[in-house]
């Protein structure tokens, strides 16, 4: 079953971050994808840009409004997913619970 893993975080806490922790930081996403590498379990995974550069169209009644910056003013933001393999939910969670800060876990719906 394919799962979404989703990063949640404050921007800032990454920005304010020493070399130190941010290699910390680096390390345990690279543990990460060791893990999924031996059970062939990534299928797709990146880092997202600054929420500030995010361009948000919403669509309502045909019509579309485009504007700048993030969707909603919040303290956390999307930085980054993983999609991924598992045999079931408490397999997700065993990998989502290899990296730092809030990571959402949702099953994908396939049609």
């Amino acid at each position: 079953m394919k799962y979404m893993l989703l990063l949640i975080g404050d921007e800032s806490v990454w920005i304010n971050s020493t070399d130190e922790e941010k290699r910390a930081i680096f390390a345990m996403h690279e543990k990460l994808g060791e893990e999924l590498a031996k059970k062939n379990a990534f299928l797709a995974g990146e880092e997202l840009d600054h929420s500030s550069t995010a361009t948000p169209v919403r669509n309502e009644g045909g019509k579309s409004l485009v504007t700048d910056g993030p969707y909603a003013e919040v303290a956390e933001h999307l930085g980054g997913f993983y999609l991924i393999e598992a045999d079931d939910l408490d397999e997700a969670l065993r990998y989502a619970e290899m990296l730092p800060g809030t990571v959402e876990v949702r099953p994908v719906v396939e049609h």
